[in-house]
């Protein structure tokens, strides 16, 4: 006789949706770590209810008709003339499809220097993640600010999220709802 019994081979069970749904979850909070648990806790709250996306569409419900890089780019300037004059000019923006996967950012400003001659020219390009070319015009919006404010400051400091405010006075409750943006779209994906 064998040393083993049948109910040693119980089959193994797989977690339950409700556990596997959780576990989405937390993954999908990454947008929302550097906020307080509270915070995270409620948002979870939203995303068990399936609220979430209700939330935003009430309050963020205008889009924006910015679909070019064309587009993009008279959209930028126009901020920038209007609030940051006597910056570098820049000479390309663009949507860019790689940006979130890649560089785990949602907009890039840089700098790219060329020899001419016996100069160094300087050229800035502003490159927005192609998610913002569908979201809610107030997401875009914060984006740019957010680029824009680093051709005049380059690290996330106290200066740089004053400026942001200065050109968008909403900034900091615009970033936050846009996390929840991306929250909502990466639960979206996994469902």
């Amino acid at each position: 006789m064998s040393p083993f019994r049948a109910e040693d081979f119980r089959p193994i069970i797989p977690a339950a949706p409700a556990v596997r749904a959780l576990r989405s979850i937390m993954n999908t909070l990454k947008y929302l770590a550097g906020y307080p648990p509270h915070l995270q806790a409620r948002v979870r709250e939203l995303i068990e209810q399936d609220r979430l996306g209700t939330m935003l569409a009430d309050k963020y419900g205008e889009s924006h008709a910015v679909r070019t890089d064309g587009q993009l780019y008279e959209y930028v300037q126009a901020i920038k003339d209007r609030h940051l004059r006597k910056s570098a000019p820049l000479s390309k923006v663009i949507y860019d499809a790689k940006l979130q996967v890649m560089k785990h950012a949602l907009g890039t400003h840089t700098t790219i220097s060329r020899v001419q001659g016996d100069r160094l020219k300087a050229s800035r390009e502003m490159r927005i993640a192609t998610v913002f070319r569908d979201a809610p015009a107030a997401f875009l919006r914060m984006i740019v600010v957010h680029e824009l404010a680093h051709l005049k400051e380059a690290e996330h400091n106290k200066s740089f999220y004053q400026l942001c405010s200065h050109i968008e006075p909403d900034y900091h409750q615009l970033e936050f709802d846009a996390r929840l943006y991306l929250t909502h779209l990466e639960v979206e994906r996994r469902q």
